[in-house]
């Protein structure tokens, strides 16, 4: 499954986008690691894990992806990988909710390329999944992934103290979501209007 809009792809992730995701990666490692969750220091007498390798990560995600509980994108502009975004926590029943995450490479950041891959997959999510709320929690200090989702109206729902270990603590998000009913036409095309 691809979703397209003008420049913007999303693609499922693959193995052989390792050497540009890997150097992607690498190249915005300072930028990022502010962002980046970290893997919390296990209990005394518990083996700590490390960060998988490129491929357990792909495996990973594809595995979860086949159990229908999360959907991962390799994000392209004009045919480069520039970044990755999860629709993970998938829930079906009486929730139908879901959670976006995403990262960007610093050299295209702020040219919509984001807006546009959150409401691509959030229209996936809404209109062709069924799904019914999306969330996006993000750091207070992270201003360039607010503007994201501020600028596509994704209400500010409050903070989640100590959430997620990022960068080698537990650490505070503000919570944002979507209803379907919010975007009834679609978010790409409240996008498209702005």
């Amino acid at each position: 499954m691809e979703l397209r809009e003008g420049d913007v792809l999303l693609r499922p992730i693959r193995m052989r986008d390792q050497k540009a995701w890997q150097e992607a990666s690498r190249r915005n490692r300072d930028w990022l690691r502010r962002w980046e969750a970290t893997v919390p220091p296990s209990p005394p007498g518990r083996i700590t894990g490390s960060r998988p390798s490129y491929r357990q990560m792909v495996r990973y995600l594809r595995s979860e992806a086949s159990a229908g509980r999360m959907l991962p994108f390799a994000v392209l502009y004009r045919d480069q990988l520039v970044g990755q975004l999860t629709v993970g926590g998938i829930t079906w029943g009486s929730m139908c909710s879901a959670n976006i995450g995403y990262w960007i490479d610093e050299s295209v950041a702020g040219r919509g390329i984001m807006p546009t891959a959150v409401a691509l997959a959030v229209d996936h999510c809404f209109l062709a999944l069924g799904l019914h709320r999306i969330e996006v929690c993000i750091r207070p200090e992270n201003g360039p992934s607010r503007r994201v989702v501020e600028k596509l109206d994704f209400r500010q729902e409050g903070m989640r103290p100590r959430y997620l270990h990022i960068d080698g603590d537990w650490r505070d998000h503000l919570v944002y979501a979507l209803t379907a009913e919010e975007v009834p036409e679609g978010l790409m095309q409240r996008w498209r209007k702005r």
